[in-house]
């Protein structure tokens, strides 16, 4: 019999929880410190249930530099004008509650300062590691981000009824901390309802056994439910929040029926009365306009988006773009900005054999999708978009909700071993042009090519155009018609500029779109105090170095690109090649790149300007940290709070951030081969570092590039980045981790399972009354064992038993200690979904006790409980034993166990409630670090279990690692990629870090952060080996590395408690 709460299609959609954004800034006391002495104002946590604020200072109005042989009529108008103040703020509105958040129809303005988010979702639960939280933090910034988006997660943080943990990887200041010292404001997202592809969508467990009423209403006992939890969040939030910030709701969710609207008064009741005064903000999963007035409407309205979809299996399938968003908004929201609280930044992969794998979802959504996505929502006038994810991680031990497996890698622009993927270059070059380009954060849309508002020489293109209101600036945002096409098509563009109108390229053959490419095309576009009269060649940086303004544009070169501007002072470089050329037209030099330019030109450098051009992928090997100011400054990393200062260095695997103390630069990042370090710093820098070691300058390269600020040097891993070498995985040791077959084996102190009622709604199909569902015995997660006691005649021939489990999941039954079958869950690729069987087991001859105790037990394995769906509490999923029928006679007593304590007592309060399942391994710590296995036999994994049957065994080893606190060296378990009918939990130091399944796939590779791994010192290593089928089994395992970078965070502690007694047994 088949799930009647199969999860249905709308599963695969990214269902999200609201948003509350935080900027940091708090001071590095406790937080009981925090909380009792914080009299200034605290930009920390700008909690909006989905929104978050940066802030722009005014630039001020100066007089842009002109060289003296240029004249002209239009254009020395052109020349002369100031540079606008592009933040103008008027008409805002807010919520009432504070004057620090507020916004009009373009943006947020946060404290005065007009910004746009730019954000990218992060989990920190989904890298149990707080010490690499900043590693993370690091990465984000250095493409150009201004923010993160995270969830909380209510299973994890309140365990159980009562109980609220902050500790260890459940903490949020770490994290806050983190954020302030890389300068990125955080949109906070606690639920409790958060989807994400976890548990139950990240409600607790203990709440879908004990709470009768719908879940995500305003239901009495489920508003009592989440109170602790969210009073938790708040009371840890509040230091860090923009004069008492403010959080999500809840995620993804109708208005209607009304009990869904007063939920969300409810939450926003909770909020409102507490120290909390941010914008409290709601995503509506599809466009339906939840939540913008009515009861429960939020300050701001958003619209989460996964316009690709999630078909991995196919990844150069594209679906076009929703040309939807900007009349959508239009017509429910005009007075508000565009915000996407989710927007796609990678898929999800499913269980099965034909699933492709993380690596074709990167496809799917890669750097050609980004670029064309994530400019179309520019095109929308979007000006607050946060990419889900952006780093993914892991969703180990019991987080993922059936329908994924252990590696939440997401297919993002981080891979979930922190790696950068060719997804990130594009990302950055994204983030570097909207922090250089302030004029963007206010526009209005004026039109597009269909309307008349723009005119084109090519009905294949299509272009909007934007345009700031306060400077004129325009710009506009090509593509393709067809958003899915492979063509190349070359256009013109007619432009109305402050020095008249024209068609563009003026030299330049045409703008070339190559297949599925999205541009930027600016007008009347500032730089530092200078301007750009147009572009059709990409800005990448465009700001004030020094006392210089710097222009730093890229193309592809198989393209044309120009670029037409007053260029100032004299020139000391200025590009001689047959590739580029200048023309003076009107007094303004444009300048023509034809194709075939590949890596760093310099286009002109004088004492007043800077421009630089190169092809795209050299422009994505650079990175603009910005210098922090006095560190005594609240707000010292944040961009236009605490700084207006930015360097560019091209050349290493990553720039986490630089300083500058007096005359030196330091640098510090991540290499991983030899690069030639290329710096453009202010004048004032006469000496560079790198990791803290002076790097000696290479005179004449730097000068080829500026003669002014510029630094460049060959620099290189140094020995101790070559050569790690892991060690082999042997020696281990084995005992059998099935005792509850034997004959011998009593289970008096298991938990009698002998409800008749349950708060789950969906009911038990057969059997005599009682409710075998492993969530009302405390057992939601991971593996549990039944254990049902009959008496049996010689009519007893076969046991009836309807599993659930979740989709693909796996339950093994014996009689006495006779095998009798698996039962399989399935899902191939979200095909062919099976969360649960119905079977019939047949008595082999021989096996049965006649008139005496007879033990059916169960061995299933539990793959998260379900997100909401089509069916009413859905989360509340039967995992256990909804049907339990002999062919005569009775069972008696039913005996369940799961994992040690339950959810109340279970003894390993670091790793967490999820961590563990019901093993007797497990029960017994043979996982953890510490446990005796020395009278264990000798076993090898390869050679599985000793007899050719189904069972449970485990292998533990243990290994030595020492690598430097210098090096980054992201690690690997890797099993061998056979089909094979066994599942297998990986453990690592006592976290349960993998779960493969050899008969279903996809996974087998399996990362393991440091933190986790022991990266000085011994490890331990368990696999708990599950046959499931009466054949041999020969798994194989190694630990692999998968780079070795120089550099790192450094100071990555692990917290991996060794095995105790205490509570086991």
């Amino acid at each position: 019999m088949n799930s009647n709460i199969k999860e249905p299609e709308t599963t695969k959609q990214r269902m999200k929880a609201e948003n509350g954004i935080l900027p940091l800034g708090g001071v590095t006391t406790s937080a009981k410190q925090k909380r009792a002495s914080l009299p200034w104002p605290v930009l920390r946590v700008v909690a909006l249930f989905s929104i978050l604020y940066l802030l722009v200072p005014p630039l001020k109005s100066s007089t842009v530099w002109s060289g003296t042989s240029l004249t002209g009529s239009v254009f020395d108008d052109f020349r002369k004008q100031t540079v606008e103040k592009p933040t103008a703020t008027t008409d805002l509105t807010g919520n009432g509650r504070t004057k620090d958040v507020l916004w009009d129809k373009y943006s947020l303005v946060l404290k005065g300062q007009r910004i746009f988010i730019h954000s990218g979702e992060f989990h920190p639960f989904r890298l149990p590691v707080p010490g690499l939280w900043l590693d993370v933090l690091q990465r984000i910034k250095a493409a150009g981000f201004n923010a993160i988006s995270i969830y909380t997660h209510m299973a994890l943080i309140n365990p159980s009824p009562g109980v609220i943990d902050f500790n260890d990887y459940r903490a949020l200041e770490p994290l806050y901390e983190a954020a302030k010292q890389t300068g990125l404001w955080i949109v906070l997202r606690p639920g409790p309802y958060i989807n994400a592809e976890t548990t139950a969508g990240g409600i607790a467990h203990w709440i879908t056994s004990q709470v009768a009423g719908e879940l995500r209403t305003n239901a009495t006992d489920w508003k009592a439910a989440w109170q602790d939890y969210i009073q938790g969040i708040i009371t840890e939030t509040v230091p860090y929040q923009i004069n008492q910030g403010g959080p999500v709701i809840d995620n993804e969710y109708s208005q209607s029926p009304i009990s869904h609207a007063e939920y969300f008064v409810d939450l926003e009741t909770a909020f409102f009365n507490s120290s909390i005064v941010v914008p409290l903000t709601a995503n509506d999963a599809d466009a339906g306009g939840n939540w913008i007035n009515g009861t429960g409407a939020t300050d701001i309205y958003g619209l989460d988006a996964y316009p690709q979809r999630f078909d991995c299996s196919n990844p150069t399938v594209w679906n076009p773009v929703d040309t939807s968003y900007s009349s959508y908004l239009n017509s429910v929201n005009p007075g508000q900005p565009w915000y996407f609280p989710e927007f796609q930044g990678g898929a999800f992969d499913a269980w099965g054999p034909a699933a492709p794998g993380y690596d074709q979802c990167r496809v799917l959504t890669g750097a050609d999708f980004e670029n064309v996505f994530n400019l179309h929502l520019w095109a929308a006038n979007a000006k607050l978009i946060n990419y889900y994810m952006l780093y993914g991680g892991t969703s180990w031990g019991g987080l993922p909700f059936p329908g994924v497996y252990t590696s939440y890698d997401y297919g993002s622009a981080i891979a979930e071993n922190r790696e950068l993927t060719d997804k990130y270059p594009e990302l950055k070059r994204e983030g570097l042009f909207l922090r250089s380009s302030p004029e963007f954060y206010k526009t209005d849309h004026i039109g597009d090519s269909t309307s008349g508002a723009v005119a084109v020489t090519n009905d294949s293109a299509y272009l909007t155009l934007l345009t700031n209101p306060d400077t004129s600036t325009s710009f506009f945002i090509a593509r393709h018609n067809d958003s899915t096409s492979t063509a190349t098509t070359n256009f013109k563009l007619n432009v109305t500029t402050s020095a008249g109108s024209f068609q563009i390229p003026r030299v330049a053959s045409a703008i070339t779109l190559s297949g599925r490419q999205s541009k930027v095309v600016v007008t009347d576009y500032s730089f530092g105090s200078s301007k750009v009269l147009y572009s059709t060649a990409q800005v990448l940086y465009a700001d004030q170095i020094g006392s210089r303004d710097i222009l730093f544009l890229y193309g592809d070169p198989s393209q044309e690109h120009e670029v037409a501007l007053p260029l100032a002072g004299v020139p000391r470089l200025q590009a001689q090649s047959a590739s580029i050329s200048h023309t003076s037209i009107d007094g303004v030099s444009t300048i023509t790149f034809l194709s075939g330019i590949e890596g760093l030109v310099t286009v002109w450098d004088s004492s007043e300007q800077l421009v630089l051009y190169s092809d795209t992928v050299t422009a994505g090997t650079f990175w603009s940290p910005e210098i922090p100011s006095n560190p005594s400054d609240d707000f010292a990393n944040y961009w236009k709070y605490g700084t207006n200062t930015s360097v560019l260095i091209g050349g290493p695997y990553l720039v986490r951030n630089a300083t500058i103390s007096g005359s030196t630069l330091a640098i510090r990042g991540d290499l991983y081969e030899s690069v030639r370090l290329i710096v453009i710093a202010p004048e004032t820098v006469k000496a560079v570092t790198w990791n803290g070691i002076p790097v000696a300058a290479d005179v004449a390269p730097a000068a080829a590039v500026t003669q002014q600020g510029g630094f460049s040097a060959q620099i290189s891993p140094s020995i101790s980045a070559t050569g790690i070498v892991t060690p082999q995985l042997t020696n281990w040791r084995y005992a059998n981790s099935l005792p509850e077959i034997e004959s011998d084996f009593s289970d008096v102190d298991w938990t009698i399972a002998n409800h008749t009622e349950s708060n789950i709604p969906f009911k038990p199909y057969y059997g005599d009354g009682r409710v075998l569902y492993g969530c009302d015995y405390e057992y939601c997660e991971n593996i549990v064992l039944w254990r049902g006691h009959f008496t049996a005649n010689k009519d007893t021939k076969s046991v009836n038993l309807s599993i659930n489990g979740g989709e693909a999941f796996a339950a093994s039954v014996w009689l006495n200690n006779v095998f009798l079958n698996t039962s399989y869950g399935n899902s191939t690729n979200n095909q062919n979904i099976l969360e649960e069987i119905d079977d019939k087991f047949y008595f082999p001859p021989g096996s049965l006790l006649y008139d005496r105790d007879n033990v059916i037990t169960i061995l299933q394995d539990n793959m998260g409980l379900n997100e909401s769906g089509a069916v009413v509490d859905q989360e509340k999923s039967p995992r256990g034993v909804r049907g339990f029928m002999l062919n005569t006679g009775d069972f008696g007593e039913w005996k369940v166990q799961g994992k040690v304590g339950g959810y109340s007592n279970y003894p390993d309060k670091v790793r967490g409630v999820l961590n563990e399942g019901g093993l007797y391994g497990e029960r017994m710590g043979w996982h953890l670090p510490g446990y005796d296995t020395s009278s264990w036999e000798a076993r090898e994994l390869s050679e599985g279990l000793p007899s050719v049957a189904a069972g449970v065994g485990f292998f533990v080893t243990t290994f030595e690692l020492s690598i430097s606190e210098e090096l980054d060296v992201p690690m690997s378990f890797t099993f061998d990629q056979s089909f094979q009918p066994y599942r297998a939990q990986l453990y690592v130091n006592g976290w349960m870090m993998g779960k493969r399944v050899a008969n279903l796939g996809p996974q087998y590779k399996f990362p393991v952060p440091q933190g986790i791994l022991n990266y000085n010192g011994v490890n331990t290593v368990a696999v708990a080996l599950w046959a499931m089928e009466s054949s041999k089994i020969s798994p194989a395992l190694e630990l692999t590395v998968d780079g070795v970078y120089e550099g790192g965070v450094g100071g990555v502690k692990p917290n991996n408690p060794r095995w105790s007694a205490a509570g086991r047994g």
